[in-house]
């Protein structure tokens, strides 16, 4: 086995453990949080959030991991690869870093930042309520899209996997 397969192995289980997580967001800890009050749903995002915020070492290997494993795959795929084999690599890649991490930055952290500095024991009900209204909309839609283009993401990377 080659230095390619050993990093298309890591790249693939890597992306799709972001993919299961995101996917754990969007069916089970947003619809179970959705049921709570203003004040009860942003302290539990918070806490969570804050989990991921503290930079949990599992998380953060993961993550990061999946990033930096796919773009060296990436790379050394388009120098090793051909045809539908290169195509299905740079599509993945793509779709990862277009479709999971540019959201990631550009909606869900800003939002998630953006309720961490809500004070749920000193903010009234309406204000809880309009943090509430400003993130979690935005913020499902962002999750779910990243949910499905990670799945995307493995399915492609599966499908190379299988082809080499």
């Amino acid at each position: 086995m080659g230095l390619l397969q050993i990093l298309l192995i890591i790249a693939t289980f890597l992306c799709t453990l972001v993919a299961g997580f995101l996917f754990a967001f969007a069916v089970v800890v947003m619809p179970g949080i959705k049921k709570l009050s203003d004040g009860e749903f942003i302290r539990a995002f918070q806490v969570m959030d804050g989990i991921i915020q503290d930079n949990q070492p599992l998380f953060v290997i993961v993550w990061l991991g999946s990033i930096f494993a796919l773009v060296a795959t990436a790379a050394l795929g388009v120098v090793n690869l051909e045809g539908t084999k290169r195509m299905l690599l740079i599509a993945a890649t793509l779709i990862y870093l277009f479709g999971v991490q540019a959201p990631t930055l550009a909606v869900n952290i800003p939002r998630n930042n953006a309720l961490q500095a809500v004070n749920v024991q000193t903010a009234s009900a309406p204000e809880l309520s309009h943090a509430r209204e400003q993130f979690e909309d935005s913020w499902n839609f962002a999750n779910i899209l990243r949910t499905f283009l990670a799945c995307v993401t493995s399915a492609l990377l599966i499908m190379l996997a299988l082809k080499l």
